[in-house]
């Protein structure tokens, strides 16, 4: 039944617009006056802060800064990475949404990875500090039945371009010494992620141009007239091509994308999601759709916070929290509104969700019982009017 329902609005859609889709008219979209593309740019000069973090860390490892110097200097580049690029989109009225947003998302994401390379590092001194003051020496970096390996990287040999720059390209956010390796590089695997890719990119696309920008269109003048019965019905016949976007964009960008890049890099982490599909709950379903933003949250986020006496809740609350302002960063300020709908999104599933999936729970278990009791009622009439008819 939802495959034939959403055929008949996919359908009704052909019929009443034709075939809206092209192809060319988004690549001339991005080859328009590539000179002028304020994103690209603005990738490029990601590249600073990389190399500062970078500069930061191996002037702490040789001594020449003390800890608390270094930790003025991250958390100015780390501050710089986010308010740098957002006041250039504010700023500067060429730069499209689209792309705004791809500059935002990437250096989001170097955010969240010069953390954790700052944290690694911050670690590794301690232990060497801690290995210090022993008596006997400590045994070098060991493999999981106990002998040497020879080939790992120890602190601060891992402060290096090449360390460096293989981490913000590897899909994962959280920093490592020694990454899982695959021995080769699977060429067909390779292949099909690589079709897949272009595939599901392409159908995204045909599916914004034949089935949201019409209705989006078609949306414009309820808006402006304040008809909510419209409004309500545009909403509701948008939430079907935006629900199958977003499958779609799931698999296109965890499964396929992020296994391109980790087979090209011998990358062996393919933990990119768990079975969110199967969630009885909201914290569950944001435990697993996105494996490496929750491993960065428990890492840098939850556990700091747990060692400092925070509570189990307040600390949850707060992951929460800084989600949903990493959410609103990426929403509000490409499309320069600041209404804080994506934040309060965010920040509304903490309370209620759990407050109305403890309610759905009672609710199905008293159903459940008020079943049970109804069966075993009509059960036991059957049996004695066979008795006693």
């Amino acid at each position: 039944m939802l495959v034939l329902s959403n055929a008949r609005l996919f359908l009704e859609n052909l019929i009443k617009y034709g075939i809206l889709v092209d192809p060319i008219q988004v690549i001339s979209l991005f080859l328009k006056d590539p000179y002028s593309w304020p994103s690209l740019c603005l990738v490029i000069v990601s590249n600073v802060f990389i190399l500062a973090a970078l500069f930061i860390e191996k002037k702490l490892a040789l001594g020449c800064f003390s800890e608390r110097m270094g930790s003025v200097l991250h958390t100015l580049n780390l501050l710089t990475i986010l308010c740098f690029p957002a006041l250039v989109v504010l700023a500067v009225t060429s730069i499209t949404p689209v792309g705004a947003v791809l500059a935002l998302g990437i250096h989001t994401i170097l955010f969240l990875k010069l953390f954790s390379f700052k944290d690694v590092n911050w670690w590794c001194r301690e232990k060497r500090q801690a290995r210090a003051t022993r008596t006997r020496p400590a045994p070098g970096p060991q493999k999981a039945n106990g002998d040497v390996a020879p080939s790992a990287v120890a602190y601060p040999a891992n402060l290096t371009y090449k360390d460096m720059y293989y981490f913000i390209f590897a899909p994962t956010l959280c920093y490592e010494l020694n990454f899982p390796r695959s021995p080769r590089i699977r060429k067909r695997f390779l292949l099909r992620r690589l079709f897949e890719m272009l595939f599901f990119l392409q159908l995204m696309v045909g599916l914004i141009q034949q089935w949201m920008v019409p209705t989006i269109q078609n949306s414009m003048k309820p808006f402006r007239d304040m008809d909510y019965s419209r409004i309500i019905e545009r909403l509701l016949k948008l939430a079907v091509p935006n629900h199958l976007i977003w499958l779609i964009f799931f698999y296109w960008f965890f499964h396929s994308s992020l296994n391109v890049i980790a087979e090209v890099m011998q990358f062996g982490d393919r933990e990119f999601y768990r079975d969110w599909w199967n969630s009885e709950s909201v914290t569950y379903f944001w435990q697993n759709w996105n494996i490496p933003v929750h491993k960065w949250c428990i890492r840098h986020f939850y556990k700091p916070m747990m060692k400092r006496g925070l509570g189990k809740y307040p600390a949850q609350v707060a992951v929460f929290l800084a989600s949903a302002f990493f959410h609103e960063y990426l929403v509000s300020v490409p499309l320069k509104m600041f209404r804080l709908w994506a934040f309060m999104g965010m920040a509304a599933q903490v309370g209620p969700c759990t407050i109305l999936m403890h309610c759905l729970k009672r609710l199905a278990y008293n159903f459940t019982f008020l079943q049970f009791v109804i069966d075993f009622c009509y059960g036991s009439m059957c049996f004695l009017r066979e008795k006693h008819p």
